[in-house]
């Protein structure tokens, strides 16, 4: 092997290479699995009480030592901890520094507690009273307050739902309120027809009014009461600086005391947040909370462009093989395939917001939803669009990939189809086809793992930082392509560059680029596993 070395020190040098890539990527995702994963761990609360007296509770979030030379050549060299304090509506920032050399006491309170919020992040203090309706507890507050909790949440979900229904009752008369508006508005607003219409859409809201007043003063009124008994649940909490605020239990998500949780119990709030992490919704300038809407929209988007693309590449690049007389004008074609592999994919978004939204948008706008204009259904971003501009970026992989697939299926077996009497068609779907098919889903490996990682494009065509409702839904006809979405490859971009509270979203942006490293791995490893099938399949039929 040395001397295979010496006589080639390419091989080496290669190796080297190899070596090197792999080490790069194993650090990379080691970094994002460490920093994002250990987001969820349930740290120690440390209170520290400087020299002038100031006290601060929190997590200790980072260790930093900071090393000055002196005038007389000696190095000074000092620690600083960066403490997560929380408490932004009283401090106004997350997070402080805190210099080991002013520290005069520092301990871990048992009764120390954190607070997971709906707003301001989270909250450090100690628990004094309780209060749920006329009820006051003083003792065991802890365990009380666990179950007023749970009375808070289900009375959170019944106002969630009535809310709901109240949204459902005035939805026609929004509809038909909003229809009125647009009529008085336009510019045919005066003629007589015109006229007819607004009077007759008046009298249709009056008698809606009627009909629904009575239902909805009920629903008004039960809202009223169940808001005003979620005023009622509260606790009162000392903050390390010695202030003490009301926390309303209905506007916490979990509260728990680290320092004295076991390893077991510290591994169940390990799980809890993480599945809240998949399965909830984001909060707080999406710094919080979970990434669910971000991952639907991002494997709907794949799939949707899945969809479009696949038919279109094969159906090109059969055409260019067996189809297409070889000459000049098919070799400019396969040339300009491979040059748009190469157009940066910011291109592919403008084109994206042209054509698609604009022009074949609006145009539909016009014949089927010119009752809704000006405001636009299908003329403005949405997944529909986002999907379809992804597929043309990727189109160039597939008909390469595809291309490759089809001349690797022996001529002999072409000829001998046509030699029996088959059509080209029969030919190309019972044999080349079939072949083919592991270079087709090669081609659309690479496209999945090319579009997933995509963000300039879908910022341009349909992508947004919080969707308030999901592209599939239970609302006929449930697939609303014309909905924009969230993506988790913006929702990085968006929280760890646009954030306004940057120290805080830092785990989020580790834990959603695992998280969408993952899916993309999911993904290839499902498309390469049907790919090894078929190999095997048709192998097998070879013989």
């Amino acid at each position: 092997m040395m001397r295979k070395f010496k006589d080639d020190p390419y091989i080496l040098l290669t190796s080297l290479g190899l070596f090197i890539s792999l080490a790069m990527v194993a650090f990379i995702v080691g970094l994002i699995m460490v920093r994002g994963l250990g987001f969820f761990w349930p740290r120690q609360v440390l209170l520290v009480e400087l020299k002038d007296g100031t006290r601060y509770l929190g997590e200790v979030w980072e260790t930093e030592t900071v090393s000055e030379k002196q005038p007389d050549g000696t190095i000074k060299t000092d620690h600083k901890i960066q403490l997560k304090i929380g408490n932004r509506d009283l401090y106004g920032l997350d997070f402080t520094w805190v210099e080991e050399k002013d520290v005069v006491r520092r301990e871990h309170p048992p009764a120390a507690t954190v607070f997971e919020r709906l707003e301001y992040g989270n909250f450090y203090g100690m628990m004094r009273s309780l209060q749920v309706g006329e009820q006051i507890y003083r003792d065991e507050v802890e365990r009380h307050a666990r179950e007023a909790l749970k009375i808070a949440h289900r009375l959170e979900k019944k106002i969630e739902a009535k809310q709901k229904a109240l949204n459902e009752l005035t939805a026609p008369l929004n509809r038909l309120q909003r229809e009125l508006s647009l009529l008085k508005i336009s510019d045919e607003a005066g003629q007589p027809r015109v006229v007819q219409k607004i009077q007759r859409l008046e009298r249709e809201e009056e008698n809606l009014k009627r009909r629904i007043a009575e239902k909805y003063r009920r629903l008004n009124e039960q809202l009223l009461q169940l808001n005003q008994e979620k005023q009622k649940i509260f606790l009162q909490v000392q903050a390390a600086s010695g202030e003490t605020r009301t926390i309303l239990l209905a506007d916490v998500v979990r509260f728990y005391q680290p320092n004295r949780m076991s390893r077991w119990q510290k591994i169940q709030l390990y799980f809890s947040k993480l599945g809240e992490f998949l399965t909830a919704a984001p909060r707080e300038s999406n710094t919080e909370g979970g990434v669910f809407p971000a991952i639907f929209g991002t494997v709907m988007m794949v799939l949707l462009m899945s969809i479009a693309v696949v038919p279109f590449g094969v159906l090109a690049a059969i055409y260019l093989n067996e189809y297409a007389k070889q000459g000049v004008v098919v070799r400019l074609i396969r040339l300009s395939v491979n040059n748009l592999a190469g157009v940066p994919s910011i291109v592919f978004g403008i084109f994206g917001l042209g054509f698609f939204i604009y022009v074949v948008g609006g145009s539909l706008d016009q014949l089927f939803f010119s009752d809704k204009l000006p405001e636009p259904t299908l003329g403005t971003g949405g997944i529909l669009w986002a999907s379809l501009t992804l597929a043309l970026l990727t189109l160039p992989v597939v008909v390469v990939a595809t291309e490759e697939g089809i001349l690797a299926v022996p001529r002999a077996n072409k000829e001998g189809a046509l030699a029996l009497g088959a059509t080209r068609w029969q030919m190309i779907r019972q044999i080349v086809l079939p072949n083919a098919m592991p270079g087709i889903l090669t081609g659309l490996i690479l496209a999945i793992s090319r579009g997933a990682g995509e963000v300039a494009p879908l910022m341009i065509t349909g992508v947004v930082k919080l969707a308030p409702t999901l592209p599939i839904d239970g609302t006929f006809p449930f697939l609303h392509l014309d909905r924009k979405f969230m993506h988790l490859g913006f929702h990085i971009y968006d929280v760890g560059f646009q954030s306004p509270n940057v120290e805080a979203a830092k785990p989020m942006v580790y834990t959603t680029a695992l998280l969408l490293i993952l899916i993309v791995i999911f993904l290839n490893l499902l498309a390469i596993f049907i790919r090894n099938r078929l190999k095997k399949k048709y192998k097998a039929s070879a013989f």
